[in-house]
């Protein structure tokens, strides 16, 4: 069965700045190596889907590059591709304007291609999931739509739109972030939340997008205009995503990891996570493979083993091209090409790409974004007043710099 991929990437992220400061936020790095898109990419072509357009909006250059580098000339794919579209004001002057319009603009690749079923992705979310038993749930139910859905505790419930379903699962209403959210049928303590996965039919798409786009009043959203209308006139069922399974989970990993980067502190905690022995969500499961961008960096290298001044990263993951050079590096992340020089103390924290640190700095909960350059003797995480002076800072106190004005080159003087 011919299934056509549309991931929504077009957010700006704001609740995520200053990391989407000069990006999307599906193109922000996560994990040393990754994007955040290269998760919802990795979960369709794991699971079959290889024909997949990426759909674009707000700061969309590194997003674009990353595609091009990673994902469109890959071997894996065969006949088959990941195109970016970028908003083409194919429907008047305006950019679009929710998460059905990026769609309804393009409906012209749907016609083009005339596949069975369309799966309507995001882009914000690290999971793992195989689309396969979603796509299996939604024929067996000769369902028109399927909404991926995530049971929370109902005391947490509030914080999202609510899915009300009956003892079937078939959708019969939305509450977005309710006082008293309605429980999921045999399961007082649990409601049921939108992960914003969505897989239709493509004729009940292309004919609700029409529709909706005839509605002036009308926000042109997913959840808000598009869903609501076919409870009415469609089979709308929910896909309980605890059921999901993907081949040889790791020791430790929570079933159904799902998380929402859409603040610093969920990024940071989501970050730091990564780094625990056995972690709710594993980068080391080859069973379901993380694909993104393959550089040609070296590997890692850590030097100096004096006695006080070693090179070395405890509790921590560091990616290829980085040399810690002796220095101290516990429980971090730390990404591509970094330079720490020596009698520096690197702490809870996250190192994007291209970051050079100085000799003798000291740096804790903090998340340094690419391309800056850290003078020698500076702290960061020790003084929060004069920290917001400066930086960025979290409401739980996470430091945040924006991305630096260093060329992504280097030569190492000085270690």
């Amino acid at each position: 069965m011919y299934v056509l991929g549309v991931i929504m990437a077009g957010g700006r992220g704001e609740r995520l700045y200053p990391l989407t400061q000069h990006r999307a936020k599906p193109a922000v790095p996560f994990g040393g190596r990754y994007r955040i898109i290269d998760f919802v990419l990795s979960n369709f072509v794991n699971s079959g889907i290889l024909s997949i357009y990426v759909v674009t909006q707000f700061k969309a250059q590194s997003l674009l590059e990353h595609l091009d580098r990673g994902w469109r000339t890959t071997d894996f794919l065969g006949e088959h591709f990941v195109i970016p579209v970028p908003a083409q004001m194919r429907s008047g002057d305006d950019w679009y304007q929710g998460t059905a319009d990026c769609v309804y603009q393009n409906l012209y690749l749907l016609e083009r291609h005339n596949p069975k079923l369309v799966a309507v992705f995001g882009a914000d979310h690290i999971y793992r999931m195989n689309v396969r038993q979603m796509i299996d749930e939604h024929q067996k139910k000769s369902a028109d739509v399927t909404v991926a859905a995530l049971p929370v505790k109902i005391e947490e419930a509030s914080k999202f739109g609510v899915i009300k379903v009956d003892a079937d699962w078939r959708i019969i209403g939305f509450d977005e972030k309710p006082k008293n959210p309605k429980p999921i049928p045999g399961e007082p303590n649990y409601a049921l939340v939108s992960m914003g996965n969505y897989l239709f039919n493509n004729d009940v798409l292309i004919s609700s997008l029409n529709a909706d786009a005839e509605k002036p009043a009308s926000t042109h959203d997913f959840a808000r205009d598009i869903l609501p209308e076919l409870l009415n006139s469609g089979r709308v069922y929910a896909y309980d995503f605890r059921k999901n399974r993907v081949p040889i989970p790791s020791k430790g990993e929570e079933p159904s990891y799902w998380r929402d980067l859409g603040t610093i502190d969920a990024y940071y905690e989501a970050s730091m996570d990564l780094c625990s022995i056995d972690p709710s969500f594993n980068l080391y499961n080859r069973s379901w493979p993380l694909r993104t961008v393959g550089y040609a960096d070296p590997p890692a290298k850590f030097v100096f083993d004096w006695k006080d001044r070693q090179g070395m990263a405890v509790n921590s993951i560091v990616a290829e091209g980085t040399i810690i050079s002796g220095s101290y590096v516990h429980n971090c992340v730390v990404g591509r090409n970094v330079r720490i020089h020596s009698y520096s103390q690197i702490e809870d924290s996250v190192i994007m790409d291209w970051v050079e640190i100085g000799r003798g700095c000291k740096i804790r909960h903090a998340i340094i974004d690419k391309a800056n350059v850290i003078p020698s003797g500076t702290q960061i995480g020790y003084d929060i007043t004069s920290d917001r002076e400066r930086y960025t800072v979290s409401q739980s106190g996470i430091v945040v710099l924006p991305r630096g004005p260093r060329k992504t080159t280097w030569v190492m003087t000085n270690p």
